[in-house]
């Protein structure tokens, strides 16, 4: 049975949809006034190799993750770029389908955005108004947090401990019942995007949108929610209270977030901080397939250190796993198939086993490392290959788009030949190119008085 880290709970339990055989996934996806960074690509790569697990072992996964395409940074961004904000953010959400595809990720169920559910949103605080649960004051809506039981509970934290942090915020929101009350709905300033309400005209506060898309498309209570760990407190809080003041029920089982991407230093990599570097500028000089084995090979709740150093070693190991994958696709096509499909089933169990174990992808790694050494050894056959794909989809990994080619002694025969001109030709960038490129393919030339020989590294 699968166990999930709940951190509602702060410990593994036994992962028990509330339909047998279908989850029902909210995952926060990014405000889009930028090209999303590494650490927003992390949380995306780390909820879709569990998404991809799910439905391997079997699940119907309904998985959602929302836009938010209505926010401060949006309104000024579309404004300095003299466009409305539907048309900037578009761009935006064209760019973030375009890196993570690049990352072998696979599209939501749905992507819903803000604005396509403001008539939703304006109900679900009517309602929360209704229930005493919220307040109107001067066009704008807060929720009364101490009338929820529980404030805080997900974040492991209480009312003592958030009265302290809120201190002195009364100076500029005069009107709130209580500065630990979360605004609703603000109402509009200035020249700014805006829509009708019961209020007056204005927008939606940012806590209130994913608790609205998450329950009018999945329903009332879901079975897996997550994000980032810096959603805990206050975004995921707040949806908790409002969500469940609303409705009665429980609006998430199971709590799940990433751990954060961090600098050399070990500070953590974000947009505010300055220390971030975008997927789509990386991916203009790095590999897509080593961009997401290295995003997606560290266990999901731990820090994920980013460092030119590590992303080397991540190569290194993806070129290992390639190899061993050309390896075996080439004995295939010479008619080698072991008679093993025991052996291999033992090593399905044991990755299963720890993938189980909370999406433990770190320990999986080291069965899949021995599941390699035992396809080099000798052990290629048709029910290998048929697991070393399961584990490639898991991860997120697709060699067989130029397996074909990478494999075929003619092309190889080819390129050397292709070097060899060149040379003759004193062009020596161009060969010292098509070696290079051999060798990003895992084939190793040597120069010998007999001629060039070639191996498989």
């Amino acid at each position: 049975m699968i166990k999930i880290y709940n951190t509602l709970s702060r410990k593994k339990e036994d992962f028990i949809p509330l339909e047998a055989g279908k989850v029902k996934m909210y995952v926060c996806g990014p405000t889009v006034y930028n090209y999303i960074h590494i650490g927003n690509a992390r949380s995306v790569v780390a909820f879709d190799m569990i998404r991809k697990y799910l439905e391997y072992r079997g699940f119907e996964v309904n998985y959602i993750s929302n836009f938010t395409d209505v926010d401060d940074k949006i309104i000024r961004g579309a404004k300095a770029a003299g466009l409305d904000i539907k048309d900037f953010s578009d761009g935006f959400i064209e760019a973030f389908f375009d890196d993570v595809t690049s990352l072998g990720v696979k599209k939501a169920s749905q992507h819903p955005r803000v604005v396509d559910f403001m008539d939703s949103i304006i109900s679900f605080v009517e309602t929360l108004i209704e229930k005493e649960f919220a307040y109107e004051v001067n066009g704008d809506v807060y929720f009364r947090v101490r009338k929820f039981p529980d404030y805080g509970k997900l974040a492991n934290k209480n009312i003592s401990e958030l009265e302290e942090g809120a201190s002195g915020r009364l100076d500029n929101e005069s009107f709130k019942e209580d500065p630990l009350d979360f605004a609703l709905w603000k109402s509009v300033k200035n020249d700014e995007p805006s829509w009708k309400s019961p209020w007056g005209s204005g927008r939606p506060g940012w806590h209130i949108e994913c608790s609205v898309m998450a329950t009018e498309i999945l329903g009332d209570t879901i079975d897996i929610h997550g994000g980032g760990q810096d959603l805990e407190f206050p975004h995921h809080t707040n949806e908790i209270a409002q969500s469940e003041s609303k409705t009665g029920k429980t609006f998430a089982n199971y709590w799940m977030h990433n751990g954060f991407v961090t600098a050399a230093d070990g500070e953590k990599m974000s947009k505010s901080l300055g220390n971030f570097k975008t997927v789509h500028e990386m991916l203009e000089v790095a590999n897509p397939q080593v961009l997401r084995f290295f995003l997606a090979t560290t266990h999901y709740r731990k820090p994920l250190p980013f460092s030119d150093d590590n992303v080397r070693d991540a190569e290194n190991n993806l070129q290992k796993i390639k190899n061993a994958y050309e390896n075996l696709i080439f004995d295939l096509s010479n008619g080698k198939d072991a008679d093993n499909e025991i052996q291999v089933d033992e090593f399905r169990g044991r990755f299963i086993q720890e993938m189980d174990d909370d999406f433990n992808i770190a320990n999986g790694l080291t069965v899949f490392y021995d599941f390699i050494k035992f396809i080099n050894s000798g052990g290629s056959s048709l029910a290998s290959k048929k697991l070393f794909d399961e584990i490639n989809g898991i991860i997120g990994l697709d060699f067989e788009e130029n397996s074909s080619k990478e494999t075929d002694d003619e092309y190889i025969d080819a390129k050397i030949e292709e070097r060899q001109t060149a040379r003759k030709n004193r062009d020596f960038a161009l060969a010292d190119s098509i070696r290079n490129e051999l060798l990003e393919q895992g084939i190793i030339l040597e120069d010998t008085p007999d001629g060039v020989r070639w191996k498989r590294g």
